[in-house]
């Protein structure tokens, strides 16, 4: 009886440590049009539970053409849902200026009961943020 509880109790840890452990990566979003413009996201959730992310903008005429802005963070996630946060003292500086407060993802991929020819690409979907251009936006898992 011990022997069949404790092997229930490892396999339900185990799940619940390979559920956690899907969230991290690197996530990319790459949006363009020929020659006018260029917007890239790229957001890395690290093991430790702390992220970076780096956007870029190019655009035609714009003043700076340039831009590049920066933010880095705590993430936590829970069941489908991932939650960011920034600390005021020790995330911001000149280069780390977003802040990722009341901003939450949901992580999003093919089911794994779902047996059709779907392609599911695996993603982060933001569905509120404290930076209004980051809403609705999906970015790719690499």
């Amino acid at each position: 009886m011990k022997l069949i509880l404790a092997a229930l109790l490892f396999i339900f840890n185990l799940a619940l440590s390979a559920q956690t452990n899907n969230f991290a990566g690197d996530y990319t979003r790459s949006l363009s049009e020929e020659g006018k413009h260029i917007i890239e996201y790229k957001l890395t959730l690290n093991q430790d539970g702390t992220f970076v992310f780096h956007s870029y903008t190019k655009t035609q005429g714009g003043i700076p053409p340039e831009v590049n802005k920066y933010g880095k963070g705590k993430w936590a996630g829970k069941y489908n849902m991932i939650t960011f946060s920034t600390d005021k003292k020790d995330d911001f500086d000149e280069k780390y200026t977003l802040d990722f407060n009341k901003s939450s993802a949901r992580f999003v991929t093919k089911n794994p009961r779902d047996k059709t020819d779907q392609i599911v690409k695996t993603r982060l979907t933001f569905l509120e943020s404290g930076i209004p251009w980051m809403q609705k936006i999906d970015i790719f898992k690499v």
